[in-house]
């Protein structure tokens, strides 16, 4: 394999499978590294389209013997192949992968003022986050900024749930009410208790969509930052929508208006 260092590994105590492993387990691992452990060769490809590049590579010896992984692995300067039994232990799924990276994470870059953005406010379902960075992605929407008590953004199942969303997005977090401020676009929130109806009222473009939290909804304080709630339909009768669900339809409310 050109340019690239490789690597057989067989004991589970080396030292970078012992740093992955970790990093598997700890949700918010990566804020004390610098580096995400991604899993599949989908999350990889996604991130190589995006103009990432793994700083390291871990593979199955089986995976070697696949020419389109072993391409995967040819990307990051140094790979290490290992047994099957090796690389379930830093798995964190039921069918675990062959193929997995080490990525570094860029600096955490500042507000972009104008763009348009999903503000989330204390969302606590890894699931639920991972969900609305991949409606975000879908429908255009490149920033996204969490406020303290979020999900950790980069966690291995918000990562999972994004299934390579998040190599496309501009992700901030750890964000207090304070410090969306510096929007120059107007905020929105949905309500069950507004006489605006989503698709019935004309929204700004470009925006910030506000979701809130799964049991409390959004913040009274970042609720009065809002310049307008509206309302989204259930002629079905149910009392709310799975935040996930609501943000995807207002994400493509948003998208079909301006079109």
């Amino acid at each position: 394999m050109r340019q690239m260092k490789l690597d057989h590994i067989t004991s589970r105590d080396n030292p970078a499978l012992v740093r992955l492993r970790k990093l598997g387990l700890d949700a918010g691992g990566y804020r004390k590294t610098g580096s995400v452990w991604i899993e599949g060769d989908h999350l990889l490809r996604a991130a190589l389209q995006r103009g990432w590049q793994p700083a390291l590579v871990v593979l199955t010896e089986g995976a070697m013997q696949d020419a389109a992984l072993a391409a995967l692995a040819e990307s990051a300067p140094r790979a290490l192949v290992v047994p099957t039994a090796l690389f379930k232990g830093l798995s964190g799924l039921e069918s675990p992968a062959q193929i997995g990276a080490e990525l570094t994470l860029p600096a955490s870059p500042a507000i972009e003022p104008q763009a348009a953005s999903v503000v989330l406010d204390r969302l606590q379902d890894a699931g639920n986050v991972g969900a609305i960075l991949r409606s975000a992605a879908a429908f255009g929407v490149r920033q996204v900024l969490a406020l303290k008590g979020t999900a950790a953004l980069w966690s291995p199942k918000v990562v999972r749930a994004g299934q390579g969303a998040h190599f496309g997005l501009r992700l901030i977090e750890g964000l207090s009410a304070d410090d969306l401020a510096s929007l120059a676009v107007p905020m929105i929130a949905t309500s069950s208790h507004t006489e605006h109806v989503l698709h019935r009222v004309a929204l700004p473009s470009p925006c910030a969509w506000v979701m809130g939290h799964e049991g409390q909804g959004v913040s009274p304080a970042l609720m009065a930052r809002c310049a307008l709630t509206v309302g989204i339909p259930q002629p079905g009768g149910e009392e709310s929508l799975n935040v996930a669900a609501a943000a995807a339809i207002c994400l493509y409310e948003s998208e079909r208006q301006k079109g």
